[in-house]
């Protein structure tokens, strides 16, 4: 069924942005711009907790949630254990909220319109799956770059 598909790849890549985060040598790094980098790792990793847990979480999981998009990129310094521990709260919420979705549902048109045109909720999981990775590379990118 293509929602343990989609569990088990957002599964696996937030816990691949919880492992980028870990790696980072300094904590401070994770905050870094420099040159053309506008978006630092830790600012990415806030993007994608309020990502998920508007577009899964609220939408799909009926999770209580309230994003502020514009605070996901300018807060600075929050602390890597707080975002580890926002991005594993982010793991259960999608777990939770995509377990129970059958291939109808799947099927059906996703609640908000949110790409400029109606699409079904498979579509949109697959372009969220494909946004954490784009993020997730470039926290990956940034890391390699910034901290050293």
């Amino acid at each position: 069924m293509l929602s343990d598909t989609l569990i088990s790849l957002f599964d696996r890549d937030l816990n691949r942005v919880i492992d980028e985060l870990n790696l980072y040598q300094s904590e401070s790094n994770l905050w870094k711009v420099e040159g053309n980098i506008s978006n630092s790792a830790g600012n990415l990793a806030l993007h994608l907790i309020g990502n998920l847990k508007t577009y899964i979480g609220k939408e799909i999981g009926d999770f209580s949630y309230v994003r502020n998009r514009d605070l996901e990129f300018s807060d600075k310094n929050v602390l890597r254990k707080t975002i580890i521990a926002e991005l594993n709260d982010t793991i259960s919420i999608t777990n939770d909220s995509l377990k129970n979705l059958s291939d109808a549902d799947l099927q059906k048109e996703y609640p908000l319109l949110v790409l400029g045109e109606k699409t079904s909720t498979q579509y949109f999981l697959i372009h969220l799956a494909t946004h954490l990775n784009y993020h997730l590379g470039q926290i990956n990118y940034h890391r390699r770059l910034t901290d050293r």
